[in-house]
């Protein structure tokens, strides 16, 4: 859990213009600065090789993030790898690898609508204290019930999803999620990512979030929205698609090695970053709903022809990755070669900033993030 030190390169020698990296990192200051956020860090990359990190605020240089949906990038990178090895397929049925998940009719719902958040059960309930044992995860499993159709909905499955995944991967591998993903993509590709974050080193490794908009003491936070990964205890839990810590040149890095590291073939990385399903996701706004369609890939966003909310304007329609809270973002434009990641600490109490102020932020961000070649 040592910081990883990444070695910078002039951005010119990779076809960054520097002009736009300027301006791009100019913005991200300014939500610090002159704006609500303690802290963000902020990194650029381009052809492999990183051109750009920077630590704003009062956070240590040294410290991770909470990656929210940020980390279903990692997820998606992590079971990709799986179906590679020809150790899963996405239409395999999730009953037929984990039995205990075939009941109340979601026999029918395969790995492609669980990677596609199609699968039915998108608050299927599965809090801490239970997902602390794999046995009580399985048992919740067994419980859970379809609110529709597998296929027939694009809703995404806030944590549902990713502990099917990671029981996908434990049986198919024999490792658990978080011991095969560092085994197998981290520690090879010498990132900084943790999964679980011990309780214990919780102050010492995470930027910890900040209410920035709190007026009082006694006001509470929404504990149904990011903030309770907020408690040690439960990010030591080690939800998969949440719970990841890294910095922002972990994550700008992490893109890049989908395409260039060699880990993962070219026909998987086509295929997850494919256009799977587009349509307007379902459910309240807090909760990733929206009236603007959205390109889904395998467990990761995609620009495609409609631009979703929290996705660039500017870039190729193949741009993938993912945003998450409060205003977080990983991105790539595998055509201009180049990626991105903004990361910060600063939470309003509801969790997500959908006022203008916070609406153009992750706008102006993502678009100038995604805009950095001639």
């Amino acid at each position: 859990m040592t910081p990883v030190s990444y070695d910078l390169v002039d951005p010119e020698s990779v076809g960054v213009d520097p002009a736009r990296l300027d301006v791009f990192l100019r913005r991200a200051r300014l939500e610090v600065e002159h704006g609500p956020l303690p802290s963000a860090q902020v990194a650029v990359a381009k052809d492999g090789r990183l051109v750009a990190f920077e630590t704003i605020g009062d956070a240590r240089p040294e410290a991770r993030y909470i990656l929210q949906s940020v980390g279903r990038t990692m997820v998606a990178g992590t079971i990709w790898k799986v179906i590679d090895d020809g150790l899963l397929a996405l239409d395999e049925r999730i009953g037929d690898v984990i039995p205990e998940f075939a009941t109340n009719g979601k026999e029918v719902v395969t790995v492609r609508h669980v990677l596609t958040h199609t699968a039915g059960f998108p608050f299927a309930p599965l809090g801490y204290p239970k997902m602390l044992e794999r046995g009580r995860r399985l048992e919740a499993m067994a419980k859970w019930r379809l609110d529709y159709e597998p296929g027939s909905r694009l809703q995404y499955h806030l944590t549902g999803a990713a502990w099917v995944i990671a029981e996908l991967v434990e049986r198919r591998t024999g490792m658990p999620f978080a011991d095969y993903m560092r085994a197998e993509i981290v520690d090879p590709l010498g990132q900084g990512f943790v999964l679980p974050v011990p309780a214990d080193r919780y102050d010492e490794l995470v930027a910890a979030p900040v209410a920035y908009d709190r007026v009082s003491d006694d006001q509470a936070v929404d504990p149904w929205g990011p903030w309770y990964l907020a408690n040690a205890d439960v990010l030591a839990a080690g939800e998969p698609s949440h719970s990841i810590i890294g910095s922002a040149a972990d994550v700008a890095l992490f893109l890049q090695a989908l395409v260039h590291s060699g880990l993962w073939s070219r026909e998987i990385v086509a295929d997850g970053t494919a256009v799977h399903v587009c349509e307007a996701p379902a459910g309240d706004q807090l909760y990733g709903g929206s009236n603007r369609r959205t390109s889904i890939g395998l467990f990761l966003t995609v620009c495609g022809e409609d631009r979703g909310p929290w996705l660039p304007s500017t870039g190729s329609d193949a741009t993938f990755g993912n945003g998450g809270a409060p205003c977080q973002m990983g991105y790539m434009d595998p055509e201009a070669g180049t990626s991105f990641a903004f990361l910060t600490n600063g939470y309003p109490v509801s969790g997500y900033d959908y006022s203008r102020r916070g609406l153009n932020r992750i706008t102006n961000l993502a678009n100038l993030g995604n805009d950095l070649v001639r």
